[in-house]
């Protein structure tokens, strides 16, 4: 579930019943666009990258760098599911 909480988003998982601060992730305004764009698709790298090169002005190899870096910081964390 991502919140926004001043300046920041936050991920909580909603079935926590009281709130485990080491599963609570935060998220940069581009990433938290991103979670919500993406959220309840199926998506990969292609994808991401072809969402940031939609939305902002950047060259196709930085959209790309910054995809897989995110698909990767999403998988390390556990916040995709198959």
């Amino acid at each position: 579930m991502l919140r926004h909480l001043g300046d920041e988003y936050v991920i909580i998982d909603p079935e926590q019943d009281m709130i485990d601060m080491s599963k609570v992730y935060t998220l940069n305004e581009t990433a938290a666009f991103l979670w919500k764009e993406l959220q309840g698709k199926e998506f990969n790298v292609e994808t991401v990258t072809e969402v940031l090169l939609a939305y902002y002005n950047v060259d196709h190899s930085i959209a790309e760098k910054d995809a897989q870096r995110l698909v990767q910081d999403f998988e390390k964390q556990g916040l995709l599911t198959d």
